[in-house]
């Protein structure tokens, strides 16, 4: 699988000792070969799933500043985020593994949060159905918060199909049991979940799901603070199931992409991710 980044994520959207800092990306592209993104996205692309206000306001950001209480911006997170989905944008056309930042999948039409100001997986669907004449797009997002963002931008779009398997509850709150709707399926797993977990509701849900939706491509969020050494969530998701998730999503559509999102553990990240891109290419 063809992996897209771009030397300014590691230069751009400074956050300091923050978990979604620039040293992710530095420690991936130390790992893989990679090659440049070619293009930012447009505006045009961000307002295929977001509001003129929104992307005004991240446009705007001047100095350093709290978007809410955990998403930090600054004069270059617009530059940042543009390129992000750009990345996000060619890893779709390329069949390829966007390694990015900032993530996306938190940022709905209206508002930045959760580290996130554009959804990178969503634009990156439209962009394709727009661009590249694809019709029907699924988006299966395994980061282990659920993505609100992303929920929020494709629902009620009978060509867009959402599934997301998370931590539940846990931020952002959203994704239970009872939020279920014609184009999304949502999988709340309660702390502590595993491998054996995961692929099971895989089997018993995601699969059947996405297959009934019948996508031409997928894009998969592929956040791996599931991991069992992460930070920042309860989760027992091993090496060996991130290979196993990325193996199985690959099978979900004839053409497939994938988006960095969450992963906070400096030293295990890059085997994570070389874990996903062996599945995703097997």
């Amino acid at each position: 699988m063809d992996v897209i980044s771009h030397a300014d994520f590691t230069r751009l959207h400074p956050t300091g000792e923050h978990p979604e800092q620039q040293a992710r990306i530095a420690v991936l592209q130390r790992e893989f070969e990679w090659r440049e993104a070619p293009a930012s996205a447009t505006r045009a692309d961000l307002e295929r799933c977001h509001s003129p206000r929104l992307v005004d306001l991240v446009e705007r950001i001047d100095r350093p500043t709290l978007i809410t209480a955990d998403t930090i911006a600054s004069e270059t997170t617009y530059e940042a985020a543009l390129l992000s989905a750009g990345a996000a944008i060619e890893a779709t056309r390329s069949g390829g593994f966007a390694l990015a930042r900032p993530p996306g999948h938190h940022a709905t039409r209206t508002e930045a949060m959760g580290f996130c100001f554009f959804d990178n997986a969503a634009i990156a669907a439209r962009w394709a159905q727009a661009e590249l004449e694809v019709e029907r797009v699924a988006i299966v997002d395994w980061d282990v918060h659920h993505g609100n963002g992303t929920e929020d931008i494709v629902l009620d779009d009978p060509s867009l199909f959402f599934a997301s398997v998370h931590q539940w509850p846990f931020y952002p709150g959203t994704g239970g049991p009872g939020e279920q709707y014609d184009n999304v399926v949502n999988v709340p797993l309660p702390a502590g979940s595993t491998d054996e977990d995961y692929i099971r509701i895989f089997d018993e849900v995601v699969e059947p799901a996405v297959a009934g939706f019948g996508p031409d491509l997928l894009v998969v969020s592929a956040g791996f603070d599931a991991h069992e050494d992460d930070p920042l969530a309860s989760m027992l998701v091993t090496r060996a199931g991130f290979r196993e998730l990325s193996r199985r999503s690959a099978a979900l559509a004839p053409r497939v992409a994938a988006v960095l999102e969450g992963g906070y553990n400096l030293e295990t990240l890059p085997s994570l991710v070389g874990a996903a891109l062996e599945g995703f290419s097997s």
